[in-house]
């Protein structure tokens, strides 16, 4: 019996994956549309280009950039983030920036991409995510605060990842060994001593970050009906590492809204003032906000928890592959980029009394060039501003394109960067690009300089460098990314010698993602 409903089960599933991808829903899109990797004469045009387009994403982007940059087309893909997107021209990118969140919303694509529905165990984290209030706010304001302890963190996980080895060069794991250094280094930020020094309790965070997307994409090629049923299954691995993430954290937790309900019973039990001052930590701001809510369920140590998990997977995935790229950038280019950023970093230091401050940091204008350029010419997702319409009356572009209600869209940005119109040499890794460009903003207005050169910076967003998004609904945390990525790298620099590589490793495409290659290996040596 339990076989025979296994068979019915596959085979459901197996039609509906089949008549998903030759006979799309398409009645809701708009009419007269071109479909990106669609040729003359196709019998199922969606099926066959989301199959270019899983092939060649790359190559088929740049070619949709160069046919329809100025009209809109449609674009299929097949795997992560594989919605059927209507891609505005190029002109619309301020078009789009500009909306509000109930009109074009770039959450509602984050919750039905990663399909949280299912994903996520705790309603709460989607139906009442308040912890991103946090991110634009305290955490923004408390980036210097957090440095000293960032930094700390940092050099103790370098030398765990990369080792202290001054006689002979090592192998090291690229990939493996950055996630594990912004894991450490993110979760002192979010939890603090000492747990961030905790090899399972970080361990599960970034195995969920990780696992998550996979469910994800096993889910979004399952019949919906059956959606519940198979994430009791699709879902585990998600289920595991947030079991496990959860059950170390509870009880730091629970210890701290005890302290907060009756702070004298920690002085009773032998602890000192100090010991029992409130940490400066998400988890803390976490905390006051619930309790600061009303709303008891907001307190509840497994809703806590859970959103500390969920900074995990927004922020740990992302800075790894930036930072991950920038290193291999670095290690394909030349010894003498190399030197001219170790003496910036050295020399800012000492003026700076050899502290990692915020100064220091902004003072690093080759390093943020760096960090900038390789986030340009690496591009993480292949389209950018994606959002879904929520306003019940649908979209209108500028064109007149109508958009209704549930259709999602996006813009170029694989094209925009590599358009020698809008870049030099848009396909060359040129390391000072930007401090050449900020440099050379003089006009007779020092504050309309310090703004246009400010809009040159890693963590600035404009809509021909989409690397944090753009407008209203731009990363939240990118002040933080951007310190907390130029401070590893600055230390990297300082304290390892890289071997120069004869190439980069190539990239591979994952649906509309980006990925450097997972068993790239650097060889270093502490110096």
């Amino acid at each position: 019996m339990v076989l025979t409903i296994t068979k019915i089960v596959v085979g459901l599933t197996f039609v509906y994956i089949i008549r998903k991808l030759l006979f799309p829903s398409v009645a809701h899109l708009p009419k007269g549309l071109p479909i990106i990797g669609a040729k003359e004469g196709d019998w199922f045009p969606f099926f066959q280009s989301a199959w270019r387009n899983a092939r060649n994403l790359r190559g088929n982007m740049l070619e949709a950039y160069a046919k329809y940059k100025d009209q809109a087309a449609i674009l299929p893909i097949a795997g992560p983030g594989g919605q059927i997107f209507v891609l505005l021209p190029a002109s619309e990118t301020k078009l789009v920036t500009d909306q509000p969140k109930d009109v074009l919303s770039l959450r509602e694509v984050i919750v039905q991409g990663l399909l949280y529905e299912y994903t996520i165990s705790d309603n709460m984290l989607v139906s009442h995510p308040t912890h991103t209030k946090l991110i634009t706010t305290t955490l923004t304001n408390q980036v210097g605060n957090l440095l000293p302890g960032l930094s700390n963190e940092t050099v103790r996980a370098f030398e765990e990842q990369w080792g202290t080895d001054t006689e002979s060069f090592r192998n090291v794991g690229i990939w493996d060994s950055m996630g594990a250094i912004v894991c450490r280094a993110t979760n002192y930020a979010f939890v603090g001593l000492p747990y961030c020094r905790d090899p399972a309790l970080l361990s599960a965070g970034l195995g969920f970050a990780r696992a998550l997307p996979f469910s994800q994409l096993l889910l979004s090629f399952t019949w919906k009906p059956l959606r519940p049923l198979a994430s009791l299954l699709f879902t585990l691995p998600c289920r595991y590492y947030e079991r496990r993430f959860t059950q170390m954290l509870i009880p730091e937790i629970e210890n701290r809204l005890r302290n907060i309900d009756n702070p004298t019973s920690s002085l009773s039990a032998g602890k000192s003032p100090g010991e029992v001052e409130r940490k400066n930590d998400f988890l803390e701001w976490c905390i006051e906000q619930a309790r600061e809510s009303g709303d008891p369920r907001m307190c509840r140590p497994r809703t806590l928890a859970g959103r500390i998990l969920l900074m995990n997977l927004v922020s740990i995935h992302t800075s790894s592959l930036t930072i991950t790229n920038v290193m291999l950038d670095l290690a394909s280019s030349t010894p003498e980029v190399l030197e001219e950023l170790r003496a910036e970093v050295e020399q800012v230091l000492d003026e700076c009394g050899g502290q990692w401050t915020k100064l220091a940091l902004n003072k690093m204008e080759k390093l943020d060039s760096v960090l900038r350029e390789s986030a340009r010419i690496n591009t993480l997702v292949a389209i950018g501003l994606r959002r879904r319409v929520v306003a019940k009356e649908g979209f209108i572009t500028t064109s007149g394109v109508h958009l209704p209600c549930g259709n999602f869209c996006a813009v170029h940005n694989l094209g925009v960067v590599h358009d020698p119109d809008v870049y030099e040499q848009p396909d060359t890794f040129k390391p000072f690009r930007f401090v050449g460009l900020r440099r050379g903003i003089n006009s007779d207005d020092p504050n309309k300089d310090h703004v246009d050169r400010a809009r040159l910076t890693f963590a600035a967003t404009g809509s021909d460098y989409l690397a944090f998004g753009n407008g209203r609904q731009a990363c939240p945390g990118r002040f933080f990314a951007a310190s907390e990525l130029k401070l590893m790298l600055a230390y990297a620099l300082v304290n390892y010698d890289l071997e120069i590589m004869d190439s980069r490793p190539p990239d591979r495409w994952i649906g509309i993602l980006r990925m450097p290659s997972s068993n790239a290996k650097l060889r270093g040596q502490n110096n």
